[in-house]
């Protein structure tokens, strides 16, 4: 069974076993016997049945388990030896059995709310709130059902009760502390020399057809997707963005071109909003070749989503001819994109599909009716890609693959998700059922550019509450703490840094981390077998644990973030910062 699979299941565990003790209590406060002893006797078996997914937990790694072997163990412990007596020897009067039975539902409760509300890491002052709850809820239940615990309990529930609110003011003020602030006055355009690629995108409101219908969007010059830029390995660009009437202003951040800090495109963090009215000139060189793309980080969930994002496509100079075919797929309006596009293709010619993800959730990518090679990822060659047939890609957010393939006689198909959008002609498949290529095992391996590791940091995905703001919110976290509250990860230039990315949530989160690719080492503990990876863009599934590593060698403050978009505005964001 996987990790992520005993999370969920771990989590179903614990709420029913909660719900069990809790209800054990209600049916005895109510006189209820036989109800109260059966929902006792099957919340006892379903709080044994969790050292079944707990001890897997732990042995996966200690992230997915903290809270649960620290916490949520001995608590249900105190329940059970509690609870216990009164279900194997009931007393004559069911309801006098009322405050254990609820006793060893508040610990199984307060344990399951540590991990919904905070998670990782654990702390005292958690620990110390749990507890206090425990006491607290027992403690009232025993005023009011007349079954007052013992005066050392009493004093016992009320000295926790005090640490307790100690620890929890302690937290807030923690939770309060100021975000550390990214100073961009100093950044300037480097000096690269005489744009050679000039281009002038327009953020604005408009109407735009999606589906055959038209849908309200935010776009560049009045189309979604944006014009598509092109250029030679070589060239210097320059995109001069005006800004026509997006009230919550736009930038363009070249996503995964590794371009200079100061081009980077990141509202507060190296450069200003550019507002209605004002503009931004970006100048670049262009040193990678492959398929790239630009949109909007300002506000990012929403411009991305309204329609305010484009290709970036440089090939290298003298490049052999190719039917070259740019496909971004996304969903506007409820509608995805592009519309089906029919393509003839002569026989013998070779054809490039570069395939490019800009939703914040991953789609399925099929080729029908040719076998081909995943020729690229992210921009990066791949190192002897084999022909594959019948086999489907998997593109998380952001991310980019190039297939290639020789036409041949037969009508070739591009399926996203089931739905064709692309054909040479005529084409049926059904492509549900095909398997989907893992990369980490694709092509042939090569060993890493460097013997050593410099510097290490650990980035735990999670849900919890964040108290930074005026009101609570519940937030996508990193390492227990939601945007702008994360700290900083600060590296030297030059240093080789190994980032271990843990997913103990329930979703998906497309990890991103700007001015760098990283190259993959593992996953799950299992070395990366194929050609070498160097991704920009890639799915940390719930319960997974990727290990990758990069080179630092381009200066200056970076975004590091979850590229679902909603999840990074939603908390799970932080900034790379050179020392």
């Amino acid at each position: 069974m996987i990790t992520g699979t005993l999370i969920a299941l771990d989590m179903v565990l614990s709420v029913v076993a909660a719900a069990g003790w809790l209800g054990a209590g209600a049916a005895a406060a109510g006189g209820h016997r036989r109800t109260a002893r059966i929902a006792g006797t099957a919340a006892l078996a379903v709080t044994l049945t969790r050292a079944g997914t707990v001890i897997p937990l732990a042995g996966a790694g200690w992230w997915f388990a903290a809270e649960k072997v620290v916490l949520a163990a001995p608590l249900a412990l105190a329940g059970v030896v509690v609870a216990v007596p009164r279900l194997v020897r009931p007393p004559g009067d069911i309801r006098r059995a009322t405050l254990a039975l609820l006793f060893a539902g508040y610990a199984q409760s307060s344990a399951l709310l540590v991990t919904v509300l905070h998670g990782y890491p654990l702390s005292t002052g958690v620990v110390l709130l749990a507890l206090a709850g425990v006491a607290a809820a027992t403690l009232v239940t025993g005023r009011l059902t007349g079954a007052r615990p013992s005066r050392a309990v009493s004093r016992g529930a009320g000295v926790a009760t005090l640490a307790a609110a100690t620890a929890g003011i302690g937290l807030m003020v923690d939770a309060g502390a100021a975000a550390p602030v990214h100073d961009h006055s100093g950044l300037s355009a480097p000096a690269v020399g005489e744009p050679t690629r000039r281009f002038t995108l327009t953020a604005g409101t408009a109407v735009v057809k999606a589906g055959g219908r038209d849908v309200a969007a935010w776009a560049f010059d009045g189309r979604v997707p944006g014009p598509p830029l092109t250029a030679t390995l070589g060239d210097v660009i320059e995109v001069t963005l005006l800004n026509r009437d997006i009230e919550r202003g736009a930038t363009l951040h070249w996503h995964g071109y590794d371009v200079p800090n100061s081009q980077d495109g990141v509202p507060g963090v190296t450069q200003d909003v550019v507002l209605p009215g004002e503009r931004f000139v970006y100048r670049f060189r262009a040193e990678q070749a492959g398929t790239y793309w630009y949109h909007t980080h300002a506000v990012s969930d929403v411009g991305v989503r309204m329609g305010l994002y484009g290709t970036l496509v440089v090939t290298p100079a003298g490049s052999a001819p190719v039917v070259d075919v740019v496909v971004p797929v996304h969903t506007l309006g409820g509608r995805l994109l592009p519309d089906p596009v029919v393509q003839p293709v002569s026989v013998g010619r070779a054809v490039r599909l570069r395939l490019i993800n800009t939703d914040s959730g991953t789609h399925r990518f099929a080729l029908a009716g040719t076998g081909f090679q995943v020729a690229a990822i992210d921009g990066m060659d791949l190192r002897g890609p084999p022909e594959v047939t019948e086999t489907a890609v998997l593109i998380p957010a952001g991310g980019r693959y190039d297939l290639t393939f020789n036409a041949e006689g037969s009508s070739v198909g591009l399926f996203v998700d089931g739905r064709i959008v692309w054909s040479t002609g005529p084409v049926t498949a059904e492509t549900g059922g095909w398997t989907v290529l893992d990369p980490l095992t694709y092509g042939a391996s090569e060993p890493a550019p460097w013997a050593r590791i410099d510097r290490e940091f650990t980035l735990v995905l999670d849900r919890g509450l964040d108290l930074r703001g005026l009101l609570p919110r519940y937030a996508h976290t990193v390492n227990g703490a939601a945007a702008p509250g994360i700290a900083d990860q600060t590296v030297r230039y030059g240093e080789i840094v190994k980032l271990t990315i843990v997913n103990r949530s329930l979703v998906a989160h497309p990890w991103h981390l700007h001015g760098h690719h990283v190259r993959v080492l593992r996953r799950d503990g299992h070395e990366a077998q194929g050609s070498p990876l160097w991704l920009d863009s890639f799915d940390v599934l719930p319960g997974q644990v990727w290990e990758v590593a990069f080179r630092a060698d381009n200066p200056g403050m970076w975004a590091n973030h979850c590229h679902n978009l909603p999840h990074a505005e939603q908390g799970m964001t932080l900034h790379l910062r050179y020392g």
